[in-house]
């Protein structure tokens, strides 16, 4: 029994020592210089919600005018995958939808994201609205409308169309970026 002992404690030794060293990458804070990947924008010119995805090459993040663009950017198969970090506004802390501040982000595969609600993006499209707890989204969509999903089960129909003509269309993304 002491063998079979020792080797689970190794395994969860090294186990611990992986998740270590797979460590994410911290958010960059939004300033003035920040463009949207997409719309070639300034950021902090739109109201809502934004979003950044830092790369595992450890260059500049890209940045996004709201919360839809940056999960949709996960979702395209012609955008890079090698993610170190994706990371939307959290409008839990956010002093308000003009200006959901500089700092206040959460990882994105960690939110809690409002589907359907009236609220408009940077972009004047349907937002899907990021929180970092489940308690701030269900008072948003309570509010607002629409309804309260966890990342893993948003689906690329919500991200990147499904009948919104205001939505984000990855044509279009491919037409923006050349």
């Amino acid at each position: 029994m002491k063998p079979i002992l020792l080797a689970a404690l190794l395994a969860l030794s090294l186990a611990g020592c992986r998740e270590e060293t797979v460590a994410s990458a911290p958010p960059a804070t939004l300033t003035a210089e920040a463009i949207g990947r997409y719309c070639g924008m300034n950021l902090i010119e739109h109201d809502g919600p934004k979003g950044q995805v830092v790369l595992t090459e450890g260059h500049d993040p890209f940045w996004f005018s709201s919360a839809r663009d940056t999960l949709a950017f996960t979702m395209m198969p012609d955008e890079p995958k090698d993610y170190a970090a994706v990371y939307v506004s959290d409008m839990a802390r956010a002093d308000n939808w003009d200006d959901p501040g500089a700092d206040n982000w959460v990882e994105a595969r960690q939110a809690f994201y409002v589907h359907g609600s009236n609220a408009r993006g940077g972009m004047g499209g349907s937002e899907i609205v990021p929180f970092s707890t489940r308690e701030a989204a269900d008072a948003f969509a309570a509010e607002k409308g629409g309804t309260v999903l966890a990342f893993a089960d948003l689906t690329p129909e919500q991200v990147l169309g499904g009948g919104d003509e205001m939505a984000v269309d990855p044509e279009d993304h491919e037409h923006a970026m050349h």
